[in-house]
């Protein structure tokens, strides 16, 4: 499953970087594509929406419309 998230707060590379570790710990197999200047997340993994958004906003990052 293919899901893209707008995630407000990413300023940087190492938001990026934060972000992309934070999924691999829960889904070591997981595609995870960071724009920085789009502000937006793009996830292909096996795990659930909810289980991403709650992974990526325990790294500390808030998602647009959620």
């Amino acid at each position: 499953m293919a899901l893209k998230l707008k995630i407000p707060n990413i300023v940087s590379d190492d938001c990026a970087d934060k972000i992309i570790e934070s999924v691999h710990v829960m889904e070591p197999d997981a595609l995870v594509n960071v724009n920085v200047e789009d502000k937006t997340v793009i996830v292909e993994s096996q795990a659930s929406e909810e289980s991403i958004k709650q992974v990526i906003m325990a790294a500390g990052y808030s998602i647009e419309g959620y």
